[in-house]
């Protein structure tokens, strides 16, 4: 399983970042595939993750709501995360994270499951900085 992540960079208030995650080594249309974040010196949370298969469910923390866009495209095996109004709090580095031994369902529940590092499988990360 690989998870490459790429997109991220500087940029003022307000302003807009694509994020992708290129997947391989496993089922990507059937699978549950999810971004999350890690500011310097906070635990990583949850941001966004979205159901692969024909469901396509997607769920989003609450400070992202209306302004991230998680979708999915399989003929690429990726999943981008277009995040607009961008404010300093969302600077961070930016993972995308699946278990696909055990997919689960997109939730607060499997933001947990993933950030407890017990199973799973993340990319090296790539950095957003939003500045004033």
């Amino acid at each position: 399983v690989q998870l490459v992540e790429s997109g991220g960079g500087s940029v003022q208030i307000g302003g807009s970042l694509i994020l992708s995650c290129v997947a391989s080594g496993f089922t990507f249309d059937d699978s549950v595939i999810g971004w999350f974040r890690q500011a310097t010196g906070k635990e990583r949370e949850g941001v966004a993750c979205i159901n692969t298969n024909d469901d396509g469910h997607v769920y989003y923390v609450n400070s992202v709501k209306g302004r991230f866009t998680i979708s999915s495209d399989s003929v690429m095996n990726t999943v981008y995360l277009r995040m607009h109004d961008l404010e300093p709090e969302d600077t961070a580095v930016y993972f995308c994270s699946t278990n696909p031994l055990y997919p689960g369902y997109p939730g607060p529940m499997w933001f947990d499951t993933l950030a407890a590092g017990v199973a799973g499988y993340w990319g090296q990360g790539t950095q957003v900085s939003v500045s004033s």
